[in-house]
C-alpha cells in the first residue's frame, strides 16, 4: 500500500523524501533530450530526469521518484495547462496546508505510513 501514496510537494519539501514517489506541480522552464528544469510552486528550481517521459505544456505535475533535494526521476507527467496562467501561489498554499498536522487524517504523509508499517512488522 505504501507504494501508492504520492504526496504533492514543492521544491523545499524534497530534501527528506529521497526514494519516495511524489507529485510536483510545476512550470516548465527548459527542456532538453532527457531532462527538464522546472519551477516548483514555491519558486525553487528542480531538475527532472525524463527519459521516455513526455512533458507537454507549460504547467505540468511530475509524478516521480525523489533522487535528491533538487532532482526527480519522472515516471509520468500530467498536463495542468488551462486557458491561462496557473496560480502557483495558491498551489503552494494548498501544498503547505497538506503538511499541517491538523490535516493528518485527510492527507497521509510518508512518515505516518512508515510508522504504521513498522508497527505492523513488530507483531
Amino acid at each position: 500500500m505504501s507504494g501508492h501514496i504520492s504526496m504533492r510537494v514543492n521544491a523545499g519539501r524534497l530534501a527528506g523524501l529521497t526514494g519516495d514517489t511524489v507529485r510536483l506541480p510545476c512550470k516548465v522552464l527548459r527542456l532538453s533530450d532527457d531532462s527538464a528544469i522546472v519551477e516548483a510552486s514555491d519558486g525553487g528550481q528542480v531538475e527532472i530526469q525524463r527519459k521516455n517521459v513526455d512533458v507537454t505544456g507549460t504547467y505540468v505535475e511530475v509524478v516521480g521518484t525523489v533522487v535528491d533535494a533538487s532532482l526527480i526521476k519522472a515516471l509520468a507527467t500530467i498536463p495542468l495547462d488551462s486557458d491561462g496562467e496557473l496560480d502557483m501561489t495558491l498551489v503552494n498554499d494548498v501544498i503547505e496546508l497538506t503538511f499541517e498536522s491538523r490535516f493528518d487524517k485527510i492527507f497521509p504523509r510518508y512518515h505516518v505510513e512508515k510508522e504504521f508499517i513498522a508497527l505492523d512488522n513488530s507483531w
